[in-house]
């Protein structure tokens, strides 16, 4: 399956121009229509992206939803979500899209995933736009295509600001047509089941017969999330928003919780304990402890003991 890690290399993929940013890209379908490939088998990216779809044909999936509604529609891809189309080179309108690197970098967008939850739900769900906001919806895509691919040296501040205005529209529209409850209690679900995944999978990486990949860390949030298929950053603000500690205090937790019953119930040294649990070096370990309980292990094993 396809992994396109980068906006530049999903439009190498898909066979159409390069971005003109690295993080961040504007397109009407209909100029991608001559040179795009019209079917592409399930795949997965790493960014952001909202599309509204005014006409065409063939089918695009996006999650687990294919049947997208009459009419023009707004639809969602979230990062690793499952993606694939057959498709007509019919299509109109517009999508854009843009990176995590893109988010942190914006003062603008330091709460996007707060503000606006539909992008990180894991069933983005498709909903149609009616009539009378067609046009407006239209629009603002129109400017951002049109500040995109001009000259003026700001034009990422008016870009900012137009994508703003854009999700704020979007969210206006995903509460009036989209069952609110329903939603919330969907983003809900999903978000307790991606905690539960991520902890059960802190405590079995651990086991001493657990098989693990050579580029494998096991004390990053990265390594977690790239499991599970989600951006490390969509995953803190999961675990945080839950359980109000970060992703990487979960995992500093189950370390620390194991390093003293090595301590106190087995009769391995330090450096055993260290490498047992996946630390660089000895040295690594003792910092970390310390750092979390104010003794060395070895005075942690003489108190308790």
């Amino acid at each position: 399956m396809n992994h396109f890690k980068s906006i530049s290399e999903y439009c190498k993929g898909i066979n159409i121009s390069s971005p003109k940013h690295p993080h961040f890209d504007i397109r009407s379908f209909e100029e991608n229509m001559k040179t795009i490939k019209h079917q592409m088998p399930a795949f997965r990216h790493e960014f952001y992206a909202i599309a509204i779809k005014a006409d065409g044909d063939g089918k695009a999936i996006t999650g687990q939803f294919s049947d997208f509604p009459e009419g023009t529609t707004l639809f969602f891809n979230t990062p690793f979500q499952l993606l694939s189309w057959d498709i007509l080179p019919n299509w109109k309108g517009y999508y854009l899209m843009f990176s995590q690197d893109f988010i942190t970098q914006s003062i603008v967008f330091s709460q996007i995933l707060d503000l606006f939850p539909f992008l990180k739900m894991e069933k983005s769900i498709p909903f149609s736009i009616p009539n009378h906001q067609l046009e407006k919806v239209l629009s603002i895509y129109e400017n951002i295509w049109n500040e995109y691919n001009g000259d003026a040296s700001d034009k990422f501040q008016i870009i900012e600001a137009q994508v703003y205005l854009l999700l704020a529209h979007v969210k206006r529209l995903f509460e009036s047509q989209v069952d609110r409850e329903l939603a919330e209690q969907s983003l809900k679900a999903a978000d307790l089941k991606l905690l539960s995944r991520y902890k059960t999978l802190i405590q079995t990486s651990f086991y001493p017969d657990a098989k693990l990949e050579a580029y494998s860390n096991l004390h990053s949030t990265s390594h977690y999330a790239h499991k599970l298929s989600v951006h490390p950053n969509h995953l803190n603000a999961v675990v945080k928003g839950i359980t109000g500690i970060t992703a990487l205090n979960h995992i500093h937790k189950h370390l620390l919780s194991l390093s003293k019953s090595y301590l106190l119930q087995t009769e391995m040294n330090v450096k055993e304990i260290a490498y047992t649990l996946y630390f660089d070096s000895p040295n690594n370990f003792n910092s970390f402890f310390k750092r979390k309980t104010g003794q060395t292990p070895l005075e942690y094993r003489q108190s308790v003991r």
